[in-house]
């Protein structure tokens, strides 16, 4: 049913008030949107005080994109690409900002948590609010299990060796993160918003500092090795870096890309932010820019200070093997290091807020959407902290059955909020959005960029290699989680929906119109 425009008449909430047609969904736990906002916690203080403002949103975006990616794994573009890495890393920027920019128009239009869930359940309805929900759900709570595991079994390498790398190990460090974390959420958003921002800063700088002490070296020895790739051969005399082809260069791209992902969660926690049908969409474009510009500034300097180094590390943090001095080194993996617990503690931020945000729609069981005296959805946390820890451990920290279950995730947002988007600027949403100025460029050209980039990403994607093993055959574990992520566990949890049977408290969110 399209939405209507602007009227006065007067609908009931699901605690029987009475609030004015005109107003837009908004997170609340009853009352009008306004009485959400100027509400004072269980504390007495206010909880707009401990708000992400737009500079701090700006901070969890970028925080949400760098994780380990760039100081891990930048040789693995660099033997595909070869000279061509700056420019892949460009056009993959390219492309994660066309989403970027889509995703934060989408969220001029509602303030509910949950990001995509929000968006496509306003423009579509609730059924599918719930499948992109809860699929959405699923492989952020996975990606931050994968995540962790990287930040874990690296620690491990650095301080302890390869031969610290055990499942015990892993396991233990893994239980302990999540405490932590834990420990950081229920301080409140306050605390979270300062963890984020140091944990930010201290990525962000010690990749500054990998480009200002690239350009000393080069500045000193006047060397540069930008092009050494091309001649690199290996044991047999085969060029390191194969010739450059149309299939090379987009696999190089889609590699590239992924260290550009995660600006999509930045809208999930939504209620916990000022303003941010206005900041939001300032904020998540700023992030993107940030980081693009950030990373090609990185690969470029490593290419021209050492390049053969980088492509031939066996460090745990590759990035730190293009320089020589051990100071330089020694921050660099500080620094990735900072980034991965950084990375955890956005997902942690974001993650439990789309569980939350569709259990305080009954969508859910009730108790999922309890919270802490400080306002923080701990019910939703510890279930997402759980499928977290639980998955990698189901597949032994194997990363190659469960990553296909984020990929598709991905996908399944990037093509229904764009879609979602230019239903809102259509005026055919099945609930009403907020009342916002429509624009062809916001809501419908970049839509259809971000379309028409989402079909080739899943059109190139490499299907054939998330499904097959190493060593050759079916993933069966890969086929697995595809089944139980995208059928069972969402028609397990649609029929009691459907049924009423997480009907057993007033909803914490006004009625739709």
């Amino acid at each position: 049913m399209a939405a209507s425009s602007a009227g006065s008449t007067p609908s009931a909430s699901a605690d029987g008030s009475s609030t004015p047609a005109t107003t837009p969904d908004q997170p609340t736990r009853g009352g009008t949107p306004q009485d959400a906002a100027n509400r004072d916690d269980t504390s007495g203080r206010k909880t707009s005080r401990a708000k992400f403002g737009l500079a701090s949103i700006v901070l969890l975006t970028i925080n949400g994109i760098i994780g380990s990616g760039i100081f891990l794994s930048p040789g693995a573009v660099m033997k595909v690409a070869g000279t061509w890495t700056p420019l892949v890393y460009v056009i993959a920027g390219v492309f994660a900002a066309v989403l970027a920019v889509t995703f934060a128009a989408a969220a001029r239009w509602t303030s509910e948590n949950g990001a995509a869930f929000a968006y496509t359940r306003v423009a579509f309805g609730d059924d599918v609010g719930f499948y992109v929900g809860l699929t959405r759900f699923v492989g952020a709570a996975i990606a931050w299990g994968v995540m962790a595991t990287a930040v874990v079994t690296t620690v491990l390498t650095v301080f302890g060796g390869h031969e610290a790398v055990t499942t015990t190990n892993i396991t233990i460090g893994f239980v302990l993160l999540m405490v932590v974390l834990l420990a950081i959420n229920l301080a409140g958003t306050g605390i979270t918003k300062v963890v984020n921002n140091i944990s930010t800063i201290g990525k962000v700088a010690a990749l500054v500092l990998t480009i200002v002490a690239g350009l000393v070296v080069l500045a000193m020895t006047g060397d540069n090795h930008f092009s050494d790739l091309t001649h690199l051969e290996g044991p047999d005399g085969s060029p390191v870096v194969p010739s450059m082809d149309t299939t090379a260069f987009v696999g190089a791209m889609l590699a590239a890309f992924y260290a550009f992902t995660g600006f999509e969660g930045a809208g999930s926690a939504a209620s916990e932010m000022e303003d941010p049908a206005r900041n939001l969409p300032r904020a998540i474009p700023i992030g993107v820019a940030v980081v693009i510009v950030v990373y090609v500034a990185v690969v470029s300097v490593a290419m021209m200070i050492n390049p053969t180094g980088v492509l031939e590390s066996k460090d745990a943090v590759v990035l730190a093997s293009a320089f020589d001095n051990s100071i330089v080194r020694d921050l660099i993996v500080l620094g990735a290091l900072v980034s991965m617990f950084g990375i955890n503690v956005a997902a942690s931020f974001n993650t439990p807020r789309i569980f939350d945000a569709m259990s305080r729609r009954r969508m859910l069981p009730a108790a999922a959407s309890r919270t802490s005296q400080r306002g923080v959805p701990v019910v939703a946390f510890v279930v997402t902290a759980v499928l977290a820890i639980v998955v990698p451990m189901a597949f032994g920290y194997s990363m190659r059955g469960i990553m296909v279950i984020s990929s598709v995730t991905r996908f399944v947002q990037f093509v229904m909020v764009p879609l979602a988007l230019i239903l809102c600027f259509l005026g055919r949403t099945r609930h009403r959005p907020n009342d916002v100025k429509r624009s062809v460029v916001l809501d419908v050209v970049f839509p259809i960029l971000s379309i028409a980039a989402s079909v080739f990403l899943m059109v190139e994607f490499d299907w054939r290699g998330q499904f097959s093993n190493p060593g050759g055959g079916l993933n069966l574990w890969a086929v697995a989680a595809m089944i139980v992520g995208y059928v069972v566990l969402p028609a397990a949890l649609y029929l009691p929906w459907k049924l009423g049977v997480y009907d057993d408290t007033p909803k914490q969110l006004p009625e739709d119109r």
